[in-house]
């Protein structure tokens, strides 16, 4: 954490489990680009389903491979997705002025927030661990974003919104 006079500045690194499906189906595809090409040498309908199936591999690869990276400065949550360590994506940017709460997501304090329906948006890793790691983040009234920071975050974001965030 770099703390200046005027903003902080925190930056967290989170892996996203990848589904069992999705990691079948990149294996899967893999070995059928193998087998077309070798069956394409012979025959061109094989190299064209090749390059399908080739394609469709490095799609899935792009979804199954997935990191987020959180970024807190200057009073902003900024969120991009990292594909297969090589392609980045701007996921989504969030104003803490904006937010109504910030604690874990077995917390009390969320009752209330349980049976509204909230747009919900998941940048954690999906795992869920003892003590509970993942933050849920109110954000405008109508978005539940699920988080995974890590504790200079959570101090960060608490020296701006001590009222809103809670680590119990």
């Amino acid at each position: 954490m770099v703390i200046n006079m005027s903003e902080t500045y925190v930056e967290c690194l989170v892996a996203r489990k990848s589904s069992p499906v999705l990691r079948f189906l990149k294996i899967l595809l893999i070995m059928l680009t193998v087998v077309f090409v070798v069956i394409g040498a012979m025959y061109i309908p094989g190299l064209l389903i090749a390059i399908i199936t080739g394609i469709l591999a490095y799609v899935v690869t792009m979804k199954a491979d997935l990191e987020y990276e959180y970024l807190y400065l200057d009073r902003e949550i900024s969120i991009d997705k990292v594909m297969a360590k090589s392609r980045r994506k701007k996921a989504g940017s969030f104003a803490i002025e904006k937010m109504e709460i910030f604690a874990p997501l077995n917390s009390h304090r969320l009752d209330s927030y349980k049976n509204r329906e909230l747009k919900t948006l998941d940048y954690s890793s999906r795992i869920a661990a003892q003590p509970e790691r993942r933050y849920m983040m109110v954000w405008n009234g109508d978005t539940k974003i699920i988080l995974e920071p890590n504790e200079e975050m959570i101090r960060a974001v608490q020296s701006v919104a001590p009222r809103k965030v809670f680590t119990d």
